[in-house]
């Protein structure tokens, strides 16, 4: 887990918080710039001139490239420190975020969103892996709550950041805001985080199996979009050969012993079908507050406080929760209740009022997303070795991101969405694309009501 000049640190210590706060801010980083662009989606189109692929394009160009290299920047971390990794991926994710302000047509955006996501790869990993490997093992379980909490927390305010600047501001400040945050994180970073590094770690990088998942996942990507189906087995095949380059390598992204804790990949089958529906509906939802019922992108912002709020008290208990009972009952209930939240989500059509049909249903979902987030990744971490703390978490962000990248690409296009942004098509859709996701939501607190295990109690 560390190096053996490294050592833990309790999280009460001054340091432990610092810890946690680099670690935060460099999640929130990426996480935040997903929900602030998606509020920022209607006016980028006006003023770019995109239709909704093109949308598509603006945020899953930059999900595909986090996808895709989430695990090399696992590795990469677990190799060559994951200070130092975690460092340049921030660097990088700011100059990115410039280019992506200074963009003169959606091409060129999408362009720098792709290489905004290989920074937030870097980024993504070390996060939980510096909190994993410098936080004592007894307060492990708290401090992943406190970052899965303050983290979703970044990400849920998004919205109300982005309303804002978009409207007062333009829609060019919501990248260009990455760069003083990312200052901030590099500093704290560089002045509090200690260096760790896997010490088994060795051999060469597992560049081949990058890449094939790379362009399995752009095939996917492109085939959704679009509809075409030759993409989307090229992208399949890509898939099959990706794990049989992990299964014979000698150095691979993944390593197979992974998989031998079945907790493990429940918890990861659990994260597909969960953050496939989140994918959808962060998408989806702010888009039809804006096209279908007229809401200023500020007025959009406000109305998923209730999320964040949510996620701002209950997370870190549920974190806590799990540590005593473990994750089984949360991460059941949790996606179940999410579901129903979104189950409500059909009622928000145009006309309808905000306290009537918008409130009751973001607050139902904002409960549910908090008490399933940190016991899920709480399992995650929980099952995997220390030593492959890096690895495991760059897989369990690798799925979460691929199936929220193949839920924007492919569901707008199930439920009818595409074109131009009529309102009226697009509340229809939306209405079949919420139960949709509700689908997926109870289906994942089913398959973690029967796939997950619970530790016993001594």
């Amino acid at each position: 887990m560390t190096t053996p000049s490294a050592s833990t640190v309790p999280l009460a210590s001054a340091r432990g918080r610092w810890i946690v706060l680099a670690t935060v801010l460099g999640s929130t980083l990426s996480l935040l710039d997903g929900t602030v662009v998606t509020i920022a989606l209607p006016d980028i189109g006006t003023d770019l001139g995109a239709d909704v692929s093109g949308l598509q394009w603006t945020v899953t160009g930059y999900t595909l490239t986090l996808a895709a290299f989430v695990l090399l920047g696992g590795s990469l971390g677990d190799r060559f420190g994951r200070r130092r990794i975690f460092v340049l991926g921030t660097v990088w994710f700011a100059a990115a975020s410039v280019a992506c302000g200074l963009a003169p047509n959606v091409e060129f955006l999408v362009l720098a969103r792709v290489v905004q996501g290989v920074g937030a790869a870097l980024v993504t990993p070390g996060s939980l892996a510096i909190l994993s490997a410098s936080i004592d093992s007894k307060d492990r379980g708290a401090a992943i709550g406190l970052w899965s909490g303050l983290g979703g927390i970044g990400s849920a305010v998004g919205p109300l950041l982005g309303g804002w600047l978009v409207e007062f501001v333009g829609w060019r400040s919501i990248f260009w805001i990455n760069v003083p945050l990312a200052v901030a994180v590099v500093a704290v970073t560089l002045r509090h985080v200690p260096e760790t590094r896997d010490p088994d770690a060795s051999g060469r990088l597992d560049l081949p199996g990058a890449v094939v998942i790379a362009g399995g996942l752009a095939a996917l990507t492109y085939g959704a979009i679009y509809g075409r189906w030759l993409p989307v087995v090229l992208g399949l095949v890509a898939v099959a050969v990706f794990v049989i380059i992990e299964r014979r390598t000698q150095h691979p992204l993944v390593p197979p012993s992974l998989f031998s804790s079945s907790v493990f990949v429940a918890a990861n089958v659990v994260t597909f079908a969960a953050y496939a529906a989140l994918g959808g509906v962060f998408f989806l939802l702010l888009l039809q507050l804006q096209v279908a019922l007229g809401y200023t992108a500020l007025a959009a912002g406000v109305a998923t406080l209730p999320i964040t709020a949510a996620l701002l008290l209950l997370s870190a208990r549920a974190g806590a929760l799990a540590g005593r009972i473990g994750p089984r009952l949360p991460m059941t209930i949790g996606p179940t209740v999410a579901a129903v939240g979104l189950v409500l989500m059909i009622r928000i059509v145009p006309g309808s009022s905000y306290v009537g049909s918008v409130l009751p249903a973001v607050i139902v979902f904002g409960v549910g997303l908090s008490l399933l987030v940190a016991p899920l990744t709480s399992a995650v971490i929980g099952a995997a070795p220390a030593s492959h703390a890096g690895t495991a978490s760059a897989v369990n962000n690798a799925v979460a991101r691929t199936s929220q990248l193949l839920a924007v690409a492919a569901i707008p296009g199930i439920v009818g969405i595409s074109g131009e942004l009529d309102p009226n098509q697009f509340s229809s859709g939306f209405r079949s694309a919420m139960l949709l996701c509700a689908g997926m939501l109870a289906l994942a607190g089913v398959i973690a009501a029967v796939t997950i295990r619970s530790p016993r109690r001594s």
